[in-house]
């Protein structure tokens, strides 16, 4: 299994604007796009007044995300469900698509989460122009005092760098994580299986050696091995076994140790992680909008 920590590979170049990459990243979003989209038109037709368990699922799940905006933004800004919705499913679909092994996690591409924090940074920017107008809106980067003025600009510009490196950060870094302890363990196992395979014999004076324990264990003691023992004694006879099909030549090039650590680490980071992300950026994304859209009453306020 090859791991790259690259960028993503580049299938090919439209040649209009300067060239525009037509790589991973844009064909796993267009695959999450379709999937999304489909999702909604299949969800979303033929409902009916007396719902079967799908229908009741899927509206159940939509109270839900209803429930999470308007507690977190309030009743009046219900109206941003469908945008943090789309935001939150993208970026899910978007992580784990990367577990299929041969697309790339969308998240994993800074372009792609920073063009969701710039998207809802204009929506932050146009909401406050419209409540307070233009020149309050200028006016408050001058607060408390003139010389913030500059402080107050780079935090308005770090906000949406912020929230897209956070999300692309542990996506991405999960990657490498996944290729170093993937190479690590690659070349552990062919260090391992070159000692012990120079001769046939050794492996096989290991395996017997492990299934000679367990026998006089079993019959000569009359006791059962116990768990983490009987582990041990599994481990080094499959190491025995791997010895001696590295020796026969069955097993040349197969890194032993690391089969399957990519797959484990890849559930963690494009699962559990996937999601803490996804809900961590929709979280960010209501209360920076919830600031910019208060209640009527108080917009009117303001103004």
């Amino acid at each position: 299994m090859d791991i790259s920590i690259n960028g993503a590979y580049i299938y090919f170049t439209i040649p209009i604007f300067g060239g525009i990459n037509v790589t991973q990243t844009t064909l796993s979003l267009l695959i999450v796009t379709i999937i999304l989209c489909v999702a909604g038109v299949l969800l979303g037709r033929n409902l009916k007044t007396h719902p079967g368990k799908l229908q009741v699922l899927v509206e159940k799940g939509v109270e839900m995300l209803r429930g999470l905006v308007t507690s977190s933004m309030g009743e009046h800004n219900a109206c941003w469900t469908p945008y943090i919705g789309t935001i939150f499913l993208s970026s899910i679909c978007g992580s784990l698509i990367g577990m299929t092994g041969f697309l790339r996690s969308t998240t994993a591409d800074l372009s792609v989460v920073l063009t969701w924090a710039i998207m809802t940074t204009a929506i932050i920017w146009y909401n406050n122009i419209r409540h307070m107008g233009v020149l309050k809106w200028l006016k408050g980067f001058t607060e408390p005092v003139f010389i913030m003025t500059p402080m107050n600009l780079i935090s308005e510009i770090a906000q949406p760098i912020s929230m897209a490196f956070r999300h692309f950060g542990n996506v991405f870094g999960g990657s490498i994580i996944t290729a170093i302890v993937y190479t690590a363990l690659s070349l552990l196992s062919s260090l391992l299986l070159n000692l012990v395979s120079g001769t046939v014999i050794i492996p096989i004076v290991i395996v017997l050696l492990g299934v000679g324990i367990i026998l006089y264990q079993k019959f000569k003691k009359k006791k059962q091995i116990g768990v983490f023992k009987g582990i041990l004694l599994g481990i080094f006879i499959a190491f025995g076994a791997c010895g001696i099909l590295e020796a026969t030549g069955l097993l040349s090039g197969i890194p032993i140790l690391s089969l399957g650590i990519p797959a484990l680490l890849s559930v963690y980071f494009d699962l559990f992680s996937g999601f803490v992300q996804a809900f961590v950026f929709s979280l960010l994304s209501m209360i920076y909008i919830g600031q910019a859209c208060p209640p009527p009453e108080t917009a009117v306020e303001t103004k």
